[in-house]
């Protein structure tokens, strides 16, 4: 028997639209690294880009459980002496909500050309404003319950 290989052309990508009101940071992040990966389609191979595009709302409202809101810690550099900056998950809350799942989504893809092209399809807002751009696409929502059961509907 012979191993199939699906060619890049037979895949048409889908969008996904992922409210993240209410829901755990990990869970949620996992979900959404597989969906971008394509990882929930049953021909997945990992050297070919089969993803999907990913549109998360709401960034704002996202929260971790016990008391990593205060001890978790953001580091920055910038190769500088002196330059690095520590902070914590609450202080990055409060300025830029939308960095913090960009982030930890960027740590669960692969750190090579695919993992670029994977991130690139991720699109977080920190409201859900965007009704525009769900109104001109065909989009797919989709519900990460935190049981990371997920439920889609057209």
């Amino acid at each position: 028997m012979k191993t199939i290989f699906p060619k890049k052309e037979c895949h048409v990508p889908k969008w996904f639209v992922i409210d993240a009101t209410g829901k755990t940071l990990g869970r949620l992040v996992t979900e959404v690294s597989k969906i971008l990966r394509g990882k929930d389609i049953s021909f997945f191979t990992p050297g070919i880009d089969q993803g999907n595009f990913v549109v998360i709302l709401n960034a704002e409202k996202i929260y971790i459980t016990g008391k990593k809101e205060n001890q978790k810690l953001y580091y920055r550099n910038s190769q500088r002496p002196g330059s690095l900056k520590v902070e914590t998950f609450k202080q990055i809350k409060r300025r830029k909500p939308v960095h913090i799942i960009e982030r930890a989504v960027w740590g669960m893809l692969p750190k090579n050309i695919l993992g670029r092209q994977y991130y690139r399809r991720l699109y977080v807002y920190c409201s859900n404003d965007k009704s525009s751009l769900i109104a001109k696409k065909e989009l797919q929502k989709v519900n990460v319950d935190g049981k990371n059961w997920i439920e889609l509907s057209l």
